[in-house]
């Protein structure tokens, strides 16, 4: 495992030319998910720590952002951050952070908390926990869907997800409650976690971070809208945690598609000192704090997990030449 270190050591030095890899997660489950395979489990997620630790100078994110800001990154740095507040990261991930010796950022959408759902998930439970062969969608405007097989229950959570992701944000939840409708069943309502939770979280060491209200598409949302989902989450995490929350994570996180130049300059304007997207890459210091990237592979082997990062190191690396000699040429 140690033999990428050199090749890591190489495309992530230490100082001015450094380059932070930010990994992205969502769930530890307690045990694997047939229907979700790639979704890590608590075993597979202890495996990847080990692998990081053994790559990496795993820093938390506030202390990597600040050095990368001053040109001062050790070599080979990283940082992990979760997304959304599934009840599994304080059950199932912070134990294996805290055994690791290991930091996190966990970005929580506070409207969920103490009990409430994601519209994702009602597709995801509704579809799984079905009885029937098959699910008439007519409601939302899809077909009557199989799902007797569990790769037909996965072809059709994913068909449901992709037609509902980018409706307006109050269809989108009347819509996959719709969905548990016509597959007559109940989802589970213990998938977030509980306010008390993220405040052991924060007593715990790691980092809270703003991740909206509610998970809209901002690009989807009126302004007003748009500041009310993200003041909103601040303040309510900042009354939990009686400390300032200075980072914040755009929903689904891909510039253009899911937030705007329009976001980036609401969430320098509230007051974060920086704000996380889902585009791949790894920061560098000319990197726009207000959209950092971040990248995870889904790899299950350690050589193809560390190849992919070597992969994304690299690519990140091009880019930034590539904006480099842009600006060099306008200058000139």
């Amino acid at each position: 495992m140690n033999a990428l270190v050199p090749a890591f050591r190489h495309l992530s030095p230490a100082g001015a030319k450094g380059q932070l890899s930010i990994l992205a997660f969502h769930r530890v489950l307690r045990e694997g998910d047939a229907l979700f395979p790639d979704v890590p489990d608590a075993r597979r997620f202890a495996r990847i720590l080990t692998w990081l630790k053994g790559w990496f100078n795993v820093l938390p994110l506030d202390e990597a952002i600040d050095r990368l800001s001053r040109g001062e990154l050790p070599e080979r740095a990283a940082s992990i951050t979760f997304d959304d507040g599934y009840a599994d990261n304080y059950t199932e991930a912070l134990p294996l952070l805290r055994e690791h010796g290991m930091s996190a950022t966990f970005f929580v959408a506070t409207g969920f908390l103490d009990g409430g759902r994601m519209w994702n998930d009602t597709v995801i439970e509704a579809i799984r926990r079905s009885r029937h062969d098959s699910v008439d969608l007519s409601a939302i405007g899809l077909p009557r869907l199989p799902i007797a097989s569990l790769i037909e229950r996965r072809a059709a959570i994913e068909r449901c997800i992709k037609a509902l992701k980018y409706r307006p944000l109050s269809q989108r939840v009347a819509d996959a409650e719709q969905v548990a409708v016509a597959a007559q069943t109940t989802p589970p309502d213990d998938l977030m976690m509980k306010s008390a939770e993220v405040q052991e979280l924060h007593r715990s060491g790691m980092q809270i971070g703003a991740h909206t209200v509610s998970h809209p598409i901002l690009t989807r949302l009126a302004s007003d809208d748009a500041r009310r989902e993200i003041e909103g989450s601040r303040a309510r995490l900042e009354e939990l945690l009686d400390a300032p929350v200075k980072c914040f994570a755009y929903p689904n996180g891909k510039a253009g598609d899911d937030y705007s130049d329009e976001h980036v300059a609401l969430i320098r304007d509230i007051g974060f000192a920086y704000g996380l997207s889902t585009n791949p890459g790894a920061a560098g210091k000319g990197s726009d704090l207000m959209q950092l990237p971040r990248f995870t592979p889904w790899d299950r082997t350690s050589f193809r997990f560390g190849a992919r990062l070597l992969a994304n190191l690299a690519s990140a690396r091009r880019r930034s030449r590539s904006d480099l000699d842009r600006r060099e040429r306008i200058q000139l």
